[in-house]
């Protein structure tokens, strides 16, 4: 059983910042790969960035580029989310995921998510 949990969302305005936190517990796995989606009332999931967890090479979504900053922390097994300059249109769920070790595309473990609301 493995879990990742959110943590960080809340009400700003625009403009402001937020940091996302997302922290592992459960079965000990070796991550290649975590990563940060998005899911706004009815609209698709969208993909806002990744980071390699073995040499921490970084894909953000163009919309976020120069704003958004994600890292991670290889000892607390923890992902987190900058989020700068933040825009109404930002709001949404966001969601952390996970690549295992030896899979080769997607993710095999989902939090629950966040609450990220950016009022006018």
């Amino acid at each position: 059983q493995v879990q990742l949990d959110e943590s960080g969302g809340g009400l700003v305005q625009a403009g402001d910042s937020l940091r996302l936190s997302c922290a592992t517990s459960g079965r000990t796995f070796r991550r290649s790969r975590m990563a940060w989606f998005r899911q706004a009332p009815g609209k698709e999931r969208e993909f806002v960035a990744s980071i390699s967890w073995i040499n921490d090479q970084t894909i953000y979504t163009e919309s976020v580029k120069g704003r958004f900053t994600i890292s991670r922390d290889n000892a607390k097994n923890t992902l987190y989310l900058q989020m700068n300059s933040l825009k109404p249109e930002d709001t949404a769920v966001y969601v952390c995921a996970a690549r295992e070790i030896g899979t080769l595309s997607g993710y095999n473990y989902w939090g629950q998510g966040t609450q990220v609301t950016v009022s006018s």
